[in-house]
């Protein structure tokens, strides 16, 4: 391969072929990936050589970076930083908020990729559940639609405190009233009851000494 910068560009069926015989070299299941070849990004050289290959599946607005491919693991090391570039891209166009992997080079270490805490991992796709547990991850920005349906939801929940705030105040008004009422009540009962008393023992304001 020349001195001159590879083109990278998304994969074809034309480029079945030459695909084929770089995972066949690394014993990926290649009926498999040939079902899902616009997946990839390939790096062609000027003779319109692949020379390096990479997929990103997609699922729930986050991408699973895999099945990376060289036709000689010399080129690695100058490809991966132009696959990872094109890899970004494609990552911003669909607006996706991580990227997962479980290809082990050193490279994607420095590319940011950590291993995920037990948090993390729970927003892993359901999809990808099944496979191999050696993940690793990139956030690259925030879920701002779960963000304003937190919101969202947080405001309801506020809105709702309030109602019933408003509605234990009202309860306690008139619950303050009732016992008022009653209280009223039984001050006409005792003045009343006392007025009977009086009325039909006169005498009673006449004992004297």
């Amino acid at each position: 391969m020349n001195s001159a910068i590879p083109r990278v560009r998304r994969a074809t069926l034309d480029d079945i072929g030459q695909l084929t015989e770089i995972w066949k070299a690394m014993r990926y299941p290649v009926e498999d990936l040939s079902k899902r070849i616009t997946e990839f990004q390939v790096a062609e050289n000027t003779e319109g050589k692949i020379d390096g290959a990479l997929g990103l599946e997609i699922a729930q607005r986050q991408g699973r970076i895999h099945s990376e491919g060289f036709s000689d693991f010399s080129l690695a090391d100058q490809l991966r930083p132009l696959l990872w570039e094109r890899i970004n891209v494609v990552a911003t166009n669909h607006g996706l908020l991580r990227l997962w992997t479980q290809e082990q080079a050193p490279f994607w270490n420095r590319c940011g990729l950590v291993k995920p805490d037990v948090e993390t991992m729970e927003k892993l796709p359901a999809v990808w559940r099944t496979l191999p547990p050696a993940w690793q991850t990139l956030k690259l920005k925030d879920d701002v639609e779960s963000l304003i349906s937190l919101d969202k939801e947080f405001a309801l929940f506020m809105e709702s405190e309030k109602q019933r705030t408003q509605k234990a105040f009202q309860q306690a008004r008139i619950l303050k009233l009732l016992a008022t009422l009653i209280a009223f009540a039984l001050f006409i009962l005792v003045i009343a009851g006392g007025y009977i008393i009086v009325r039909n023992n006169p005498h009673l304001l006449h004992r004297g000494p």
